[in-house]
């Protein structure tokens, strides 16, 4: 199994509940800002990095967990991937979960992106979206943990 999770920038949402996936961050207590920002990817997309899908480790039971951005592309974004995998490797399209993460991101996450990832004010920025992040924090658990729980070997 794959698992891939997408949202707009490929930076705050899907890195989070990603990171939730793999334990690197906590289910049981928000994780904090500082935990937040030492987990790779998070807040660390540039320009050249959308579209791209990112490996960022495997669970307890083996299976792959991975990162994008999606941009615009919404809800067509599975469309278009599961017609890539009919296209290329049919067997596979039943092996990959794509996991939306935008209906968990918040203004303050939105903010908090647009001012550090494009306008530069860093500090500022990471502050507000860690914020956010933690306001969202709980939903990105129980995004995971269901679905864990339904795609359980």
């Amino acid at each position: 199994m794959k698992y891939i999770y997408n949202c707009y920038g490929g930076s705050h949402s899907s890195v989070t509940a990603a990171a939730i996936h793999l334990g690197l961050l906590p289910e049981n207590r928000l994780a904090t800002a500082r935990e937040l920002l030492s987990v790779p990817y998070y807040e660390a997309q540039v320009k050249n990095d959308h579209g791209r899908i990112r490996l960022v480790g495997w669970d307890e039971r083996g299976h792959e967990v991975y990162i994008t951005s999606k941009r615009n592309q919404g809800k067509n974004y599975e469309h278009i991937m599961r017609q890539f995998l009919n296209l290329t490797e049919p067997n596979l399209n039943n092996e990959v979960v794509f996991v939306d993460t935008m209906p968990y991101v918040n203004i303050f996450m939105i903010i908090g992106g647009y001012l550090s990832r494009r306008l530069g004010f860093k500090r500022l920025g990471r502050f507000i979206v860690c914020y956010g992040t933690s306001l969202s924090y709980q939903k990105f658990v129980h995004l995971v943990r269901q679905l864990k729980f339904s795609t359980e070997d």
